[in-house]
């Protein structure tokens, strides 16, 4: 089993345009079984809708306009990686959260490509493995987990390479510590975590009150008034979460 450790860097405007987000650069480690690192890969990648790079994005990743200019399409660079991705016998990836494969699955449809292989991947977020490991429940970068764990960062933060290889000394000092059985394989998401976290604070009330209430009820008295329920999809992902959450949160709590 090789650990693939995955970062990328995306470009657009997120809250300011229609158009989709579109993935800019990826990078990636390979680590053998002995956490041993045995390859490397890294391409830029030459966006459709926004030819140009945004203020914020050239300047937080740093990379040079001309750059992304000459660099190959998206479907170059993906039939690339998967290549790689295949040279080893059976892998994991690891992102650090959800996003980095979720943009290139939405940007795999974009280009009208079949998303089977992103689908079919095991995942493993390791900044939820972190959270756990460490007993928090705030979100970290990379960066402030380097500097918990007193490993010292090199390489420019924000450039997808470099970015893999912080992550992958994070992920080689608390591998002893990571539940690998809670590896993930990629499932669209129709509601947001402020409308998931919305439910959950709602649970934790009424449990607290010892008032749970069935989903049709608490349809009704809760989430009517606070979130857009036209969609059937995110209506059926919502019950299903509210479900899981209710029994999540009625399981004992274990002591250290």
């Amino acid at each position: 089993m090789d650990y693939i450790i995955l970062d990328i860097e995306f470009n657009g405007r997120k809250f300011a345009s229609d158009l989709p987000m579109e993935v800019i650069e990826i990078g990636a480690v390979r680590l053998n079984s002995s956490l041993q690192q045995t390859d490397e890969f890294s391409s830029l990648i030459k966006p459709v809708y926004y030819a140009k790079l945004n203020s914020f994005i050239r300047k937080k990743t740093g990379i040079p306009q001309d750059d992304i200019d000459v660099a190959s399409g998206f479907t170059k660079v993906i039939t690339d990686f998967i290549q790689w991705l295949n040279k080893s016998e059976s892998f994991m990836l690891f992102t650090w959260g959800g996003e980095d494969l979720k943009r290139i699955v939405l940007d795999t449809r974009m280009h009208k490509l079949d998303d089977a292989y992103w689908m079919a991947a095991d995942y493993f977020d390791l900044l939820k493995g972190y959270i756990r490991y460490k007993k928090v429940t705030n979100d970290v970068s990379v960066e402030a987990a380097l500097l918990d764990l007193n490993i010292e960062a090199e390489g420019s933060a924000h450039r997808a390479l470099d970015d893999a290889r912080m992550t992958s000394e994070v992920f080689r000092k608390v591998f002893h510590e990571l539940d690998l059985s809670q590896k993930q394989q990629y499932k669209d998401q129709f509601s947001n975590a402020k409308e998931r976290r919305f439910i959950k604070t709602a649970i934790r009330s009424m449990i607290a009150q010892k008032k749970l209430q069935e989903w049709d009820k608490f349809l009704e008295n809760y989430l009517a008034a606070k979130i857009t329920l036209t969609d059937e999809k995110k209506l059926a992902e919502l019950k299903e979460y509210y479900a899981a959450e209710i029994v999540r949160a009625q399981q004992p709590k274990t002591g250290n």
